[in-house]
């Protein structure tokens, strides 16, 4: 269905065209006018299927509608979000969107001065995306005013709860004056967390689930190989080297897995970047600038930003090490195959790591597709060398003495 029929503002409709939105997708079509109508919402759908723009092009057309010029009269929408890096990128939809409007949005996070944003915040805004931690600290200091808040979004709405910020939650809204309107959206929730959501929106709200049997897009064709931990570097860096075309994300379990990692592409004359809760917030904002620009197309991270990341091109996610909690496997292997978009993601499976599989399976209720890697594959790839000790060129030089003794092997069968 064509944006149009919504009967949205003209302006909104040429950003939405300007930024190649043309159709919508499930959760567009099925989200948007039950939030034009002012009705409670609270949606489940797979990462990558389009929820950021489901809820912000009704908001700026609310507020834009509403308005006779461009000046401000305070907050009118709240967009709560656990990362920086998604109130980053959830900010730049937002404006994006917003362009040729009367609506002024404004993204709010930590880890940077906060002499900047305070001026922003002064000049005026309509809309404020923010982490909670920074916001509260701005409303204790006096420079946010939330009272007059007419449109409430949670989005990542099972891990904002999950990391208990249902207490921050609550003291929002009992600073909220007005009756407003509150939107839930989430990839995945589980039935606890769904009662705690379900308390705080009214009785009818509007209850959207799409493809609730699979929550891996099907645009993602995921598999898992099951790898020895100590060889999983080798079975990187054959990959990687087999697929020179490609735009990665390798997801790792820890900060210190992350530099390990990217160490030993490095010997192989792989380039990578790192992103973790060890970079302060300017390095993650370079790295991510970086990465969207292809100027690197290896990124190297932990779970801080598998619900971050919102770019179109990534072809491969690989899971180097299986998540601790079943729902990353499902947020991690979403930042590939977005939209319209086809992605691959490949699981490095240890002996150590199956229980953690087996979880991942019980939540998609499925198993994962496995890649049967043969013997004489693993031999050679996965040669039990250290690297470390060996000089880089050696190493480089002993990897591809294995991997061509693996092909000439493979042609005389």
């Amino acid at each position: 269905m064509k944006f149009e029929k919504f009967h949205l503002s003209e302006d909104l409709v040429r950003n939405l065209e300007d930024n190649g939105f043309f159709r919508t997708t499930d959760i567009q079509f099925k989200a948007i006018p039950s939030i034009l109508k002012g009705e409670d919402v609270l949606a489940i759908a797979q990462t990558g299927t389009g929820k950021t723009a489901a809820f912000a092009i009704p908001i700026i057309h609310m507020i834009h509608s509403s308005k006779t010029s461009k000046r401000v009269s305070g907050i009118k929408c709240l967009v709560l979000v656990p990362t920086r890096e998604l109130a980053q990128q959830i900010g730049e939809v937002f404006n994006r969107l917003a362009k040729h409007t009367k609506v002024k949005p404004f993204a709010l996070f930590g880890g940077v001065e906060q002499d900047a944003q305070i001026k922003k915040l002064q000049d005026g805004i309509d809309i404020l995306i923010a982490t909670p931690g920074r916001m509260f600290d701005l409303i204790s200091q006096g420079f946010v005013d939330i009272s007059y808040i007419e449109t409430l979004v949670l989005d990542e709405a099972d891990h904002m709860l999950d990391l208990g910020f249902i207490e921050d939650i609550e003291s929002v809204k009992r600073k909220l004056r007005t009756r407003h309107q509150t939107l839930f959206f989430s990839a995945t929730i589980n039935p606890e967390i769904k009662k705690l959501a379900f308390s705080q929106v009214r009785s009818n709200a509007i209850r959207i689930q799409i493809s609730p049997d699979d929550p891996v897009s099907k645009n993602v064709n995921h598999f898992v190989m099951f790898v020895e931990m100590d060889n999983k570097r080798f079975f990187l860096i054959e990959y990687l080297k087999q697929n020179m075309e490609g735009k990665f994300i390798i997801f790792v379990r820890t900060r210190v897995r992350a530099e390990r990692v990217a160490k030993v592409l490095e010997r192989s004359e792989i380039s990578s970047l790192t992103i973790h809760g060890g970079n302060d917030q300017t390095d993650r904002a370079e790295v991510m600038r970086a990465f969207r620009a292809g100027d690197c197309k290896v990124l190297i991270a932990t779970d801080v930003s598998a619900r971050g990341i919102d770019i179109p091109d990534v072809t491969h996610v690989i899971n180097y090490d299986l998540p601790e909690k079943p729902e990353n496997y499902v947020h991690r292997i979403g930042r590939t195959g977005r939209g319209f978009n086809k992605g691959i993601a490949v699981s490095f499976c240890s002996p150590e790591e199956k229980s953690l599989l087996e979880e991942i399976e019980k939540l998609l209720t499925k198993k994962v597709e496995v890649i049967k890697v043969s013997q004489d594959d693993y031999r050679a790839i996965a040669a039990p060398i250290e690297p470390e000790s060996m000089s880089i060129a050696d190493m480089i030089a002993h990897e591809e003495a294995l991997m061509n003794a693996a092909k000439r092997k493979k042609k005389k069968k």
